[in-house]
């Protein structure tokens, strides 16, 4: 599959990763930026679903790395929760790879928009009930959430991060910086299963896919810089409405034929 888009595209392309980068670092739900974005862009939805993953392994791979450098990851934790949620996402890979393209992309669009309004509309909840952290053994529930939230990130990973978190916070009591650096473990494991997954598949546009890891550094580094500033309560409103006004170009683009730029070359 060789894929050619146009300078502007690319350009759109590296600032919505920035963009959506920022959100991550802040408050979560970047994913939800890009997905539509490159859906808007041209790109089909299982391709856009598989290319975005490279992003996703760069930005969790940085965080991860500064996250351990200030003494922030419970070390013991990390397999036990991987397993379930690595087993998740590779049946959620293999089923958004098996689903036909006209279906993948209003059931994509659909629950993006719906996890964004839940995140837009609910109040935070992130507060690590008294005790000390668990492990998935001790509270079994946790197994469950951990395995639904890793077959959400192998279909469609935006989104992913809260329900991890609730996970990681409400059922097994990590504190939120130690759970966010739990997530970007998690995040950063099975984006490398189902990027092979999607690449396997022939489902990765390689340009685009580098384009937004390079601009998730980036974005990674503005975020640290702005995550004091900015209040994540009233980002959430913010990323609820790019993902609505993303979601409504790339339905517009299928339906009515509205071209917004050089469409990819398949």
């Amino acid at each position: 599959m060789i894929d050619e888009l146009s300078y502007q595209s690319l350009a759109i392309l590296a600032a919505a990763g920035v963009l959506a980068t920022v959100v991550n670092v802040i408050a979560g739900g970047g994913g939800m930026i890009v997905m539509p974005a490159l859906m808007a862009l041209g790109l089909p939805a299982d391709v856009a679903n598989g290319t975005y993953r490279l992003g996703v392994v760069t930005q969790s791979l940085s965080g991860t790395a500064a996250l351990k450098r200030h003494d922030k990851l419970d070390t013991e934790s990390i397999v036990p929760i991987l397993i379930p949620t690595i087993s998740g996402a590779t049946l959620g890979a293999l089923l958004a790879t098996w689903i036909p393209r006209e279906t993948l992309k209003p059931v994509m669009l659909t629950t993006m928009i719906a996890m964004a309004a839940l995140i837009a509309f609910r109040k935070q909840t992130l507060i690590a009930p008294e005790g000390p952290p668990l492990q998935p053994r001790e509270a079994p529930r946790s197994i469950v959430g951990l395995f639904v939230s890793g077959v959400y990130a192998g279909f469609i990973q935006a989104g992913v991060g809260f329900l991890l978190l609730g996970v990681l916070v409400g059922t097994l009591r990590h504190d939120l910086i130690r759970a966010n650096a739990l997530k970007l473990v998690v995040t950063l494991a099975f984006g490398i299963v189902t990027l092979a997954i999607f690449a396997w598949a022939g489902l990765v546009s390689w340009t685009p896919a580098i384009v937004l890891a390079v601009a998730s550094i980036i974005g990674a580094r503005l975020g640290v810089r702005l995550m004091l500033k900015v209040p994540p309560s009233g980002l959430r409103w913010f990323v609820f409405a790019c993902v609505v006004a993303t979601s409504i170009v790339a339905w517009l683009r299928e339906y009515t034929g509205i071209i917004l730029s050089d469409k990819l070359t398949l």
